[in-house]
């Protein structure tokens, strides 16, 4: 009897052990806070080689975190790239297959199934509050978004408890805040109504900005001229900001603290340049400059609220870029100014060659990540679904259809075998769907398969003739062209060459052989 009572207390005490530690694992889920900042180029902050910028809030966020020299977006594209964090999927396999290559137009449906397993889920099936703030640009509702109300599915649909911000981008229509699925300042007696190109007359007028902001698309949208006004280019960044503190104040403050998610997307540094007044002026990098600072300023501000509400201790941050610096006119009055946007790598956004995805990539988690350490690890964007499924103690493994990688040893450490052997980059063709694979980057095709602009007139630059303005050199290019006895496709030992000075595409036919077929196990490309 005695031993049978025994044995009852042992397992009873057994069971009570396994409750206290599954009890303290609880407990101990920390808090995350994405912010996934707009065309941040690899040089655009102090951290990682800027001088006319300060960023010293970012630049403190390195040294008490980790800074990767090696992470990338899937996409060189803001919506692909999107895609590719919120589902852990390759942009290639959205759209049945047909892959997602631009950025979502206006009238975009939501471009993630609800059904679809997402980031924002992963952190709801273990209980987090979640919310997205800041820029969207992945479509409202099914079918084509005619922006009638509401506007579902939506962020709501996706994992997101709450969301506010810019529903598209800073640069395209409709000018307004969007609250769950709803116009901020909505009156049904001035509902906002989508009215196409040219009708200039018609439309509800915006913000004036100056030429050297650049480019900005006309309203496309009449109506809500409350809403409208509530929208102002130069406090878009003060009101994100706002959001931010106060969301984090409030789930901070409750009686029952459930841990939380915030995944704060800022429409900074994406053009057009419109820092705030108190911004204006004070970098040595132009506007672009100005809008850089003004990040920075964002960031400090929630990293302050977390300082203040006690949870700071508690709380992984990721700042990290959706793909490389465009040089638009506002990053070329940079260029011109000294400012080196995307450091010296070659290319830029839209494009394949690393500037245009190799993006700053900053974690923080006291205690968990090494202050001041840095890592060479490959790494993705779509690898944030794995690795915060381990982080809120789930298993990555037992994903299906992911493209996503577990990185959180390389967060907490520094593995000797690598955390991804290969990736999939896309530029904004797919006839240059990429290959990385160890060193070697292989692009099946001449050029960047990005913007190609080259006059004083042209918004979007990139290609041969950007990387001439820029001062970059690349075997392939002369006097701002191809060759016309270029190599028909590309191949660099990243590990020798990070900048991408010399194609050994000739050099090396087993190595592109290896990759070409490498790469053709993803999919034909169009």
């Amino acid at each position: 009897m005695k031993q049978i009572i025994r044995l009852t207390l042992f397992a009873f005490c057994g069971l009570l052990v396994h409750y206290a530690d599954a009890q303290e694992q609880e407990n101990n889920r920390p808090n995350v806070v994405y912010i996934l900042v707009d065309d941040l180029g690899y040089g655009d902050v102090g951290c990682y080689g800027a001088t006319k910028v300060k960023t010293p809030n970012i630049d403190k966020l390195a040294s008490e975190g980790k800074i990767f020299t090696d992470a990338h977006s899937a996409s060189a594209v803001c919506t692909p790239s999107r895609y590719a964090l919120l589902t852990g999927q390759y942009p290639v396999r959205a759209n049945n297959g047909k892959g997602l290559w631009g950025p979502s137009p206006v009238t975009s449906e939501l471009l993630i199934n609800p059904e679809q397993f997402t980031l924002a889920d992963v952190f709801k099936n273990s209980g987090y509050t979640t919310a997205a703030l800041g820029k969207w640009h992945l479509g409202f509702g099914e079918g084509e978004n005619t922006w009638d109300k509401p506007l579902r599915p939506g962020p709501n649909d996706l994992g997101f408890d709450y969301y506010y911000g810019v529903p598209v981008v800073n640069s395209a229509p409709p000018y307004v805040y969007i609250e769950n699925d709803r116009v901020v300042g909505e009156d049904p007696n001035d509902p906002l109504v989508y009215v196409g190109r040219g009708k200039d007359k018609e439309v509800t007028p915006i913000t004036p900005i100056p030429p050297e902001a650049s480019q900005r698309t006309a309203n496309m949208f009449k109506g809500a001229v409350k809403a409208h006004k509530l929208y102002n280019d130069y406090t878009v960044g003060t009101e994100l900001a706002g959001k931010a503190v106060d969301w984090i104040t409030e789930k901070t403050t409750n009686e029952k603290q459930n841990p939380f998610f915030l995944y704060l997307a800022t429409t900074h540094i994406h053009h057009p340049f419109t820092p705030g007044k108190n911004f204006q002026g004070k970098s040595d990098a132009e506007l672009y400059g100005d809008f850089i600072q003004e990040l920075d300023w964002m960031v400090g501000q929630v990293i302050s609220t977390l300082e203040k509400q006690g949870v700071a201790e508690n709380t992984l941050v990721i700042l990290t870029s959706d793909n490389g610096a465009m040089l638009n006119l506002g990053g070329r009055n940079a260029v011109k100014a000294g400012h080196k946007i995307n450091g010296d790598l070659l290319g830029f956004k839209f494009g394949v060659w690393e500037g245009g995805h190799r993006v700053p990539f900053i974690a923080k988690w006291p205690g968990k990540i090494e202050a001041g350490t840095v890592s060479d690890q490959l790494i993705c964007n779509v690898d944030m679904l794995a690795t915060f499924m381990e982080v809120t103690g789930q298993n990555p493994n037992s994903l299906r259809n992911t493209d996503s990688k577990n990185i959180l040893p390389a967060l907490l450490g520094n593995p000797e075998i690598p955390v991804r052997n290969e990736l999939l980059l896309a530029a904004s063709k797919p006839t240059h769907l990429s290959l990385r694979k160890g060193k070697w980057m292989y692009i099946p095709a001449k050029g960047s398969g990005g913007f190609n602009g080259s006059k004083p007139q042209h918004h979007a630059w990139g290609g041969a003739p950007a990387v001439a303005f820029v001062g970059g050199t690349n075997s392939d290019i002369e006097n701002g062209q191809i060759k016309e006895d270029a190599p028909s496709a590309q191949l660099y030992n990243l590990e020798e060459d990070k900048y991408q000075t010399t194609n050994v595409y000739n050099q090396y036919p087993e190595v592109v052989k290896e990759m070409g077929a490498a790469l053709e196990t993803y999919g034909s490309q169009e």
